[in-house]
């Protein structure tokens, strides 16, 4: 296939002319996660056993760029992102059909996924991972991410049946075989990560004034690697600015 990645809509395979690929090296704090998620797509992209993975926890600390690096890594070996919606679940199927005599490998990347309470998509979404009447196409793997660790509400008030309720939530998960979790950074993970950006984009400010404007950027925005890239963003406007 000519492009790197694509949108999945409407039963629909749209091509993503220029996909946004972080570099793998820049993402810090997260080398186990990194380590996990590179391993087990190089046997993916390889035609060996790889497991569906789902990156949950704190907001801005990298799932999303790090699924997005793997193009980096190895869209050379063949590799395929295809985003696909909640709203798209139901049309899995479809995609499969588009998919399955493909030489390529395709990460099906859900971003940023939740669901609540009866929605129908968990029980499709949960089918098709394990393969209903019909096989998933073996050039296709499942990588999730979202803000909860259940994929649900951990749970809901005056439930009827909590035991059931429970199950709910795990079905989906426990479909994923890799569970990497993400937590929030402290003050002094934020500011390495402020520090290798500024190096990187080449920002001439003292090391001392670089530090104050971020602390109080954090002060507002918080410790995050998400938070520092914004203030990176800023910082360099404001430079460009002056000089």
């Amino acid at each position: 296939m000519e492009h790197l990645a694509y949108r999945f809509k409407e039963g629909e395979l749209i091509p993503i002319k220029h996909p946004h690929i972080p570099n793998f090296s820049n993402l810090l704090h997260i080398e186990r996660q990194k380590e996990t998620l590179r391993r087990n797509t190089l046997q993916f992209v390889k035609g060996l056993p790889a497991n569906d993975v789902l990156l949950w926890g704190d907001r801005g600390t990298g799932k999303s760029s790090l699924v997005k690096s793997m193009l980096g890594l190895f869209a050379k070996d063949g590799l395929r992102l295809v985003q696909v919606y909640k709203m798209d679940i139901s049309h899995l199927s479809e995609l499969y059909d588009l998919l399955r005599e493909r030489q390529e490998k395709f990460i099906l990347f859900f971003d940023d996924l939740s669901f609540e309470a009866g929605d129908e998509e968990i029980r499709i979404l949960k089918s098709l991972m394990d393969g209903d009447v019909e096989e998933r196409p073996s050039n296709v793997l499942v990588y999730a991410t979202s803000n909860r660790r259940h994929l649900m509400p951990e749970r809901e008030k005056q439930e009827k049946f909590p035991e059931e309720s429970y199950w709910e939530r795990v079905s989906l998960v426990e479909r994923c075989g890799i569970r990497l979790g993400f937590f929030a950074f402290g003050k002094e993970q934020y500011l390495d990560i402020i520090r290798h950006l500024a190096f990187q984009r080449g920002l001439s400010i003292k090391e001392d004034e670089l530090q104050k404007l971020a602390l109080d950027w954090a002060l507002h925005n918080g410790f995050s690697g998400r938070s520092a890239y914004h203030f990176i963003k800023d910082l360099e406007g404001w430079l460009g600015l002056k000089s």
